[in-house]
């Protein structure tokens, strides 16, 4: 299939499915005028990368564990970048959290009259 049937079938971009090419995420056979030729499996790689993209992980790593998944073997150094990714992703939420947390005391503080500020009901922001 041409990129443009890869593109609607997976609901992925031209222009991402040619980012993955460009990252050894995704091959592609060339015709003689140039133009990429994928294999129906392409469909569920697409599908892949964008699993672990929004699981959070880089193309790097996700180049990484590529050949583990073409080979189907779970290895050691497969399943400990799992656990560093997941563990990056673990520090990223406790961030988040506290960040929330934070933010939630000072809409608190500002809704006291002890804040100082002028409260109204009407909302006075610039578009």
């Amino acid at each position: 299939m041409r990129i443009g049937e890869l593109a609607t079938k997976t609901g992925v971009s031209v222009r991402a499915l040619r980012y993955y090419e460009e990252q050894g995420l995704l091959t592609a056979a060339r015709s003689a005028g140039g133009q990429r030729h994928y294999l129906d499996e392409a469909i569920d790689r697409v599908y892949l990368i964008q699993m672990l993209y929004a699981a959070g992980l880089s193309s790097r790593t996700i180049l990484d564990l590529l050949p583990c998944v073409d080979a189907k073997v779970n290895t050691p150094q497969s399943r400990a970048m799992l656990r560093a990714e997941r563990d990056r992703i673990e520090r990223q939420i406790t961030q988040l959290q506290q960040a929330r947390e934070r933010l939630d005391r000072v809409i608190a503080l500002s809704e006291t009259p002890a804040s100082g500020c002028a409260y109204t009901d009407t909302d006075t922001s610039v578009s």
